[in-house]
């Protein structure tokens, strides 16, 4: 019975992390670019932001989430301008000749990118509250923490999985695209990245 909250996060990991916004570009534009590797790598780190996050709504950590959206206003100023520099730099990124060299952004860089990018998004711990609220999966002390802890698992686990099938299809047409094409998507992904910061700042005043 434990394990039914396992395979629930996995669910609700899949489905928060499934639709396409600015971490989802940033893993197509950086599995295009650098390779799979970092493409994934990029995903992992709003998997890891989606578990913690999964946490506070399956441990009941209501003080942490009135914390968060306490400070609503500087996540998503800070996150807002986070992701407009982003966006400006996707935009201006000379695309490399060879697909033999190293990544341009390191392992570490891409990790932490998504990571800060996804907490600071006090929209996303709403999500997950009203998910587990509508499902049964607000655990806390009173279902145990070993299901709470299975239930934070799963969200990992099925956050991670979609990041690493969108990073494998991406990275089919990796060696397909020309230059040329490339420029294309950095400057996409880089309107796309800088119109969603200038919306978080609307939103933040």
């Amino acid at each position: 019975m434990v394990m039914e909250f396992f395979v629930r996060g996995v669910a609700i990991g899949f489905a928060i992390a499934a639709p396409v916004g600015p971490i989802g570009m940033l893993v197509i534009r950086r599995t295009l670019a650098e390779g799979r590797a970092l493409g994934l790598i990029t995903g992992l780190g709003a998997a890891v932001a989606d578990s913690l996050y999964g946490a506070v709504g399956a441990f009941g950590l209501s003080f942490i989430s009135g914390f968060l959206m306490g400070h609503a206003f500087w996540t998503r100023l800070v996150g807002g301008l986070f992701l407009c520099w982003l966006g400006i730099r996707t935009f201006r990124a000379r695309v490399r000749e060879s697909s033999k060299d190293e990544p341009a952004a390191s392992y570490l860089t891409a990790f932490a990118t998504t990571l800060l990018l996804t907490l600071s998004n006090p929209l996303t711990i709403l999500s997950f509250m009203a998910v587990f609220a509508g499902s049964g999966l607000g655990t806390g002390v009173g279902a145990g923490y070993r299901a709470a802890s299975l239930t934070v698992a799963g969200v990992f686990l099925g956050s991670a999985l979609w990041w690493w099938l969108l990073s494998g299809g991406v990275a089919l047409l990796r060696h397909r695209l020309k230059p040329a094409a490339m420029r294309w998507i950095n400057r996409g992904s880089g309107l796309f990245l800088l119109a969603y910061g200038l919306a978080a700042l609307a939103r933040a005043v």
